[in-house]
C-alpha cells in the first residue's frame, strides 16, 4: 500500500494529511519559539497569534456576520445539550426536533433544566426520513428551536435550515451541525446559536465550536457554571478558562487547508460527489447492500448501510481492514456499517471502498 490506510471513522475522525505532517514537523518547535503548542500560554503571543488566525479565517470560511461571536469551547456536542438550555432557556419551554439519536439526547438533556417537548419526531420510522417543517408544532413562547442538522448515528441530514419566521415562529434556531459543519454554507439569517464538536470534520476532540448572535448573550440561568456563560466567554474571548490549545491550533491548520483547497464551497461539491459515488453502489447493488434513509434525507458526511445477508458482516469488515478501509463498523445501537466521508476523506477513499463493495458482492452474491 503507497498510501496511508481510508479511515471512515465517524469521529474523532480523518484528518488531512498535509495537517498532520505540519502539526508533526511543528510538534517541538512551534515557528522558532522554542516551543511545542501543547507547552504555550494560552496567554503569551505565540498562542494568542494562533487563536486570532483560527478564528479569522473559519470567519471568512462561514461568512460568519460581525453580529454573531465565535467561541472555542469544551464539552463536546453532549455538553452543549446542557450548555445551551443554561444559556438561553430561562427555565422555559424549550422546542426541539428529533430526527435521531443526538437531537433525542438533546431533548432529554434540556428536560433537566427547561420544559423541553418535542416539536416533531421521525422516532416512528426509526428516524430515516424527516418530518416536514411544516408539520412542527412549535409553541409561541419557546425560548429557542433546537435542531440537529445532520445525524451522526442515522444519516439523516437537512439540505437547507428551516425558516422559524415563515413558520411563524419569532424563537431563536439552535442547530448543532457538528458532523457537517464546514461542508455546506450556513444560512445565518436564520440561525440564533450554532455549535459543533471539532472531532468529526474539524481536528481532534476536546474542542467544541460555538457560535452566538450578539443579542442572544447575557440570558444564562444563575446555575449556569461561569466557564459556560456565553456572554462571559465572549466577553474574555475564549480565554476566561484555559482553552484547549492544542485543539484550536490543528482546527486552526485545517481551516487553512479549507481555504487553500477552494474553500467550503469546494468542500460542498466534493461532499456531493462521493456522496453520489456511495449511494451510486448501494443503490445499484441489486438488494446485496441496503440504505434506510429516505433518499430526500440522506446524508452526505454519514452512510449507514446494511448487508442484506447480516451473516457476512464480519467477513466484509475483515476484508475491508485487509483492503486499508478502517472503521467502518456502524453505530452499536443501529447495527450494520457506516461510512463517513468528512472533508478530509478524499474521493480516492471513496473509490477504493465502493471498488472493494462491489467485489465483495461478486464474491458473496
Amino acid at each position: 500500500m503507497t498510501h496511508r490506510p481510508y479511515n471512515f471513522s465517524a469521529g474523532p475522525a480523518t484528518l488531512p494529511e498535509p495537517v498532520l505532517r505540519q502539526a508533526a514537523e511543528e510538534m517541538l518547535d512551534w515557528h522558532g519559539s522554542g516551543m511545542g503548542v501543547m507547552e504555550m500560554s494560552h496567554r503569551g503571543k505565540e498562542f494568542v497569534s494562533i487563536y486570532e488566525q483560527a478564528e479569522s479565517t473559519l470567519r471568512e470560511l462561514l461568512s460568519v456576520p460581525a453580529h454573531f461571536r465565535i467561541l472555542f469551547m469544551q464539552g463536546g456536542g453532549l455538553g452543549e445539550n446542557a450548555i445551551v438550555p443554561m444559556n438561553l432557556s430561562r427555565g422555559g419551554m424549550v422546542d426541539i426536533v428529533v430526527t435521531g439519536a443526538w437531537s433525542q439526547k438533546s431533548l432529554q438533556e434540556a428536560q433537566r433544566y427547561a420544559d423541553a417537548k418535542p416539536a416533531a419526531s421521525n422516532a416512528a420510522d426509526g428516524h430515516t426520513s424527516l418530518p416536514p417543517a411544516s408539520s412542527w408544532a412549535l409553541r409561541d413562547a419557546a425560548s429557542y428551536v433546537h435542531i440537529c442538522s445532520n445525524e451522526t448515528i442515522h444519516g439523516v441530514e437537512m439540505a437547507a435550515l428551516p425558516d422559524l419566521a415563515a413558520l411563524g415562529s419569532r424563537a431563536p434556531l439552535v442547530v448543532d451541525c457538528s458532523s457537517h459543519v464546514l461542508s455546506r454554507a450556513i444560512d445565518w439569517s436564520r440561525v440564533g446559536v450554532a455549535f459543533a464538536g471539532a472531532q468529526k470534520n474539524i481536528g481532534p476532540a476536546g474542542l467544541t465550536l460555538v457560535f452566538v448572535r450578539d443579542d442572544l448573550l447575557g440570558r444564562a440561568l444563575p446555575i449556569c457554571p461561569s466557564a459556560f456563560d456565553y456572554s462571559i466567554v465572549a466577553a474574555h474571548q475564549s480565554m476566561y478558562n484555559t482553552p484547549p490549545t492544542y485543539g484550536i491550533y490543528m482546527a486552526g491548520l485545517v481551516f487553512q487547508w479549507v481555504k487553500a483547497q477552494g474553500g467550503v464551497a469546494e468542500m460542498d461539491r466534493r461532499a456531493s460527489e462521493k456522496a453520489a459515488l456511495l449511494y451510486g453502489c448501494l443503490d445499484s447493488s441489486g438488494g446485496f447492500y441496503r440504505t434506510r434513509v429516505d433518499h430526500s434525507a440522506r446524508s452526505r458526511m454519514n452512510v449507514p448501510f446494511f448487508l442484506a445477508d447480516e451473516s457476512l458482516n464480519e467477513a466484509f469488515l475483515a476484508g475491508a481492514r485487509e483492503a486499508g478501509l478502517l472503521q467502518l463498523k456502524g453505530h452499536k445501537s443501529v447495527g450494520g456499517m457506516r461510512a463517513s466521508l468528512y472533508n478530509a476523506m478524499p474521493l480516492d477513499g471513496v473509490q477504493a471502498l465502493v471498488g472493494y463493495m462491489q467485489d465483495f458482492a461478486r464474491r458473496h452474491g
